[in-house]
């Protein structure tokens, strides 16, 4: 992991650019000497690290007392899209426009993504637990697609907080059923894009015991702020 650059902002919170490899990364961490647990930290559906509402949960809890860190998957932010890649999401807008179903196009790359991204945010792990200042245990927040696999097949993360906006393929609604991990699951009522029932219904397979749902009045980017809030809560109970 090499940092490439590196600043001090109004709320004490150290924020550094980073490259693994072809991963460029971003990492938050509290003003306090003491190594802080790790929350990783993904858009939905593989948004660039530097958008502004993941910047801004990210600042939230690192000022709580958090490491988090991000990155950008496969095919987004700055890294270069494959055709395949342009293709679906031309074909995605075109759809969209004409009213027709979508499903099968975001099937065709949200899945690959998943697997493409998911190694990557394991080797990114690897990385951040090595740093003095990163003490773990370890959480995750952000996309769900992404968070269900992780949640599945890395046993270092001991929290989750799912965004219900974005697509999740066929095979992580399957795996859902195996994610035993305390979770938070965060719903907009009038996600324009996103039937609500299925996220109700996803929300009925995971298989932890220790789920709960927040549902709020709003479309997909209404997130009420309170909820980051509550999430930094959710997170103490289980990290801290």
């Amino acid at each position: 992991m090499q940092f490439t650059s590196e600043q001090r902002l109004d709320d004490g919170v150290l924020e550094r650019e980073f490259t693994l490899g072809e991963i460029p990364g971003t990492l938050w961490t509290p003003e306090s000497a003491a190594p802080a647990p790790l929350i990783l930290m993904a858009h939905n559906n593989g948004l660039p690290k530097g958008e502004a509402r993941l910047v801004a949960r990210a600042r939230q809890s690192a000022a709580y007392g958090y490491a988090v860190a991000t990155i950008d998957a496969p095919g987004c932010g700055d890294r270069p899209r494959s055709a395949v890649d342009e293709q679906a999401r031309a074909d995605l807008r075109r759809a969209m426009q004409a009213g027709e179903p979508v499903d099968e196009i975001f099937e065709s790359f949200i899945g690959p993504l998943v697997e493409m991204a998911v190694p990557e945010w394991r080797t990114t792990l690897d990385a951040l637990l090595s740093l003095p200042e990163i003490g773990g245990p370890v959480g995750y927040s952000g996309w769900t697609a992404v968070g269900i696999r992780l949640a599945v097949v890395e046993p270092r993360i001991a929290a989750a907080g799912f965004f219900a906006g974005g697509y999740v393929p066929r095979a992580q609604r399957e795996e859902a059923r195996q994610v035993t991990i305390p979770l938070l699951f965060l719903l907009q009522w009038d996600d324009e894009g996103n039937p609500r029932q299925r996220s109700l219904d996803l929300f009925d397979v995971f298989g932890t015991k220790e789920k709960t749902l927040h549902a709020n009045t709003g479309g997909h980017t209404g997130t009420p702020w309170f909820e980051v809030e509550d999430g930094d809560r959710f997170f103490g109970r289980h990290l801290k």
